[in-house]
């Protein structure tokens, strides 16, 4: 049955008061603060017809109605009003970047907390998926005498970055004529299509063999840990600072969910339905019962066209959802123009 237009706007007050109080919401306030025209009387009416078909309910403990699941549908669908970032807003996020941003790695995570800062809900940023990308470059930087500092970079970013110890009969020139014949043997190749065998058959007069091991035990790790992107997590706490989840048991059932790494990809790369580039998942949509509390709303963020990675808000079905998309749409930008400057 669709709904008259009368029906969608009241359905439309309850929704956008319930966000913003967390309350459930009577006639006779929905008349005094929206201006719908009607007396109470129609408005508890109509309300009945909206409990009746499903969009809302009644709470025994109050006089008041609160959204279910298929009147948050129809609110994302087609009926909230699109919101803009305040000045203050996109000032804080510029600012954020300018001040805490010096590398590509905390591109990812420093997007995490901005977002989970301006939310109040658990956001989550998964890096590029890495394994159809292309190997970029391997460098050595020597970080004292005893230690130097590897990095191998594909054409998407960052994909792995760490200190590893000169072995013994070793030294920093022998890492740098290695990445030389790295560079010149791996450019070009899928990270996904380099065999770590070939690697290990590489021989080279420039190198000692102590050397040669370690260097490729880091390739090695470093190509098969990374193919798999990264998770930054933000907000997780901040759940309890819902009214919906004041149940600690359930926020504990929530938190330990998400530290699954399995299930958080599962989550993070499945369907759902979307709206302006965005995908929404609310509800009883989540394959996941523990989750059926929670709403969760993704973006894809691009370089040039290219679809790298995901940013996503989690948090109850009571979100701000008009907010939060325009937020994501935003970053989006953002994002695409700070993996610019780090690539």
């Amino acid at each position: 049955m669709m709904l008259n237009e009368r029906k969608r706007r009241i359905l439309q007050a309850i929704i956008d008061d319930y966000i913003s109080t967390a309350e459930p919401i009577g006639s006779r306030t929905i008349a005094r603060k929206y201006d719908l025209g009607v007396s109470p009387a129609t408005i508890r009416n109509e309300m009945a017809d909206l409990e009746f078909l499903g969009y809302i309910e009644h709470l025994h403990t109050s006089s008041g109605r609160i959204p279910l699941y298929k009147g948050y549908r129809l609110y994302v669908d087609d009926l909230l009003t699109p919101t803009r970032l305040s000045s203050n807003e996109m000032e804080l996020i510029g600012q954020w970047y300018d001040t805490k941003v010096e590398s590509l790695d905390e591109v990812f995570r420093e997007t995490a907390k901005i977002i989970s800062h301006l939310t109040n809900n658990i956001s989550m940023v998964i890096t590029p998926q890495l394994a159809e990308s292309v190997f970029h470059y391997i460098k050595f930087v020597p970080l004292d005498d005893e230690h130097v500092i590897a990095a191998i970079m594909s054409d998407t970013g960052y994909v792995e970055n760490k200190i590893i110890k000169i072995p013994n009969g070793a030294s920093v020139t022998d890492f740098v004529q290695m990445a030389q014949v790295l560079n010149e043997y791996l450019s070009g190749k899928k990270l996904n299509e380099i065999s770590i065998g070939a690697l290990h058959s590489m021989r080279t007069e420039m190198v000692d063999t102590a050397a040669f091991n370690k260097i490729m035990d880091v390739v090695e790790q470093s190509l098969a840990g990374e193919k798999r992107n990264q998770i930054y997590r933000e907000g997780m706490p901040q759940l309890l600072d819902q009214p919906e989840f004041h149940d600690i048991n359930k926020v504990k059932n929530i938190l330990k969910m998400l530290e699954e790494e399995p299930i958080l990809r599962d989550i993070l790369y499945s369907t759902a339905q979307g709206t302006a580039g965005l995908t929404v998942t609310i509800g009883e949509e989540n394959k996941y019962s523990t989750m059926q509390d929670c709403s969760i709303i993704k973006a894809t963020y691009h370089i040039d066209g290219q679809p790298l990675g995901t940013i996503a808000v989690l948090g109850p079905t009571r979100m701000e959802y008009s907010k939060i998309m325009t937020l994501l749409e935003f970053m989006n930008e953002n994002m695409a123009q700070m993996l610019k400057k780090y690539l």
